[in-house]
């Protein structure tokens, strides 16, 4: 059930569509991107026309996505289930993405196994891009957030309101977000779905120096996905590197 309730979350997500698409305008197909779940990013590639291979090592994802993409899509996408730190694919790519603050999940041995697999599917002047979550952004909150409702949505399946509620944790080496997915029910009862994604508190400099010592070259370090300068005050981190 949870890969339809985070479809049903972050589907309608859009602002950082233009910086992939553009980076994809830019490269070329066909496009890698890692961690696809269930395919907002990668749907939107593919409906823009270009030839795209998703990895995630979530089969529940992959199905999902599978189930939901458009039958008439051309080219479809094609779905592969692996680990992104350890995959290997027979092909190369002029651009390989991992969107949606992936790369900060990963702690530093498996940042480094990625790049390794990375580099090994780029093709020549290939451009690795990725997104985390500022680190020193984060390190400036404040240490602990309760819980607060960030949204509701419907329910894909019920029908019932889903309410969205997120707390975060903050210690020396890492940021960990516990979301809360309480599902309402018309008896008044309420079913409640806990995940939590810890992101690794490495400098900003630190991620993009475990990229030059990959041998990856920095094309491009922004804060927001309209291309503004990074900053520490940015929300964001959105790397490209290319080979």
């Amino acid at each position: 059930m949870f890969p339809a309730l985070y479809h049903a979350h972050h589907s309608q997500y859009k602002e950082d569509l233009p910086i992939w698409l553009a980076l994809a305008k830019q490269q070329g197909g066909p496009v890698l991107e890692l961690g696809c779940g269930t395919g907002r990013v990668l749907l939107s590639l593919a409906e823009a026309g270009f030839t795209t291979v998703g990895l995630d090592h979530d089969l529940g994802m992959l199905n999902f996505l599978r189930a939901a993409q458009p039958a008439n899509l051309q080219p479809a996408p094609l779905l592969l289930a692996a680990n992104l730190v350890e995959f290997h694919l027979a092909r190369h790519f002029p651009l390989v993405l991992l969107p949606c603050n992936t790369w900060s999940v990963l702690d530093a041995r498996q940042r480094y196994q990625a790049l390794g697999c990375i580099i090994q599917h780029l093709s020549p002047r290939g451009i690795f891009a990725s997104s985390i979550p500022n680190p020193e952004f984060l390190r400036s909150l404040p240490a602990s957030a309760e819980a607060d409702i960030d949204e509701t949505f419907i329910h894909p399946v019920t029908g019932n309101p889903v309410q969205v509620s997120s707390s975060w944790q903050r210690t020396r080496r890492h940021f960990t977000v516990t979301w809360h997915y309480d599902h309402l029910l018309p008896d008044g009862e309420v079913e409640r779905l806990t995940i939590q994604s810890r992101h690794d508190l490495t400098p900003a400099e630190g991620y993009l120096e475990e990229l030059r010592q990959a041998g990856m070259h920095l094309q491009a370090v922004y804060g927001e996905y309209d291309g503004s300068p990074a900053d520490r005050w940015a929300a964001n981190l959105i790397f490209v590197a290319s080979i």
